[in-house]
């Protein structure tokens, strides 16, 4: 059997085991979580892009730009609708966010840092000490 076809044991249904490049697009939710899951770490940073404020979008004239810890976000979706916080944690694995402050008490009294999707969320102040980032913010 090649190594680019698994072969699936009960049906005998071959599926591709590796990351197409070549893929654009589907309708089938089954196919675009199978995309985001299988993408590669720099291909997941993309995904963990973030929508900028209006004022820093009026300044920098980029809608949107991959998120990195010390960024001070707001959150617009979801049970911590309308809080703030630094992030504390990106995991590009997972294509989460974890931020300060937000955290939910579990039943044993613990408290753990909530995972937030990106998509739900607003980047309020960039963290600027790195020129790679400055320059990503200057090009266009």
């Amino acid at each position: 059997m090649d190594s680019y076809w698994e072969s699936s044991k009960n049906t005998g249904i071959k599926m591709k085991s590796i990351f197409s490049i070549t893929w654009k697009r589907s309708k089938q939710p089954r196919k675009q979580r199978k995309y985001r899951y299988n993408a590669p770490l720099h291909t997941k940073r993309n995904f963990l892009s973030i929508h900028l404020s209006k004022e820093l979008r009026t300044k920098y004239k980029k809608r949107s730009i991959p998120v990195r810890k010390g960024d001070t976000i707001k959150v617009l979706r979801g049970q911590f609708r309308k809080k703030t916080g630094k992030i504390s944690k990106v995991d590009y694995n997972s294509i989460k966010v974890y931020i300060e402050g937000i955290e939910v008490i579990k039943k044993d009294g613990n408290k753990v840092q909530y995972p937030i999707s990106p998509s739900n969320l607003m980047i309020t102040t960039l963290k600027l000490d790195d020129k790679k980032r400055i320059a990503l913010l200057e090009r266009k």
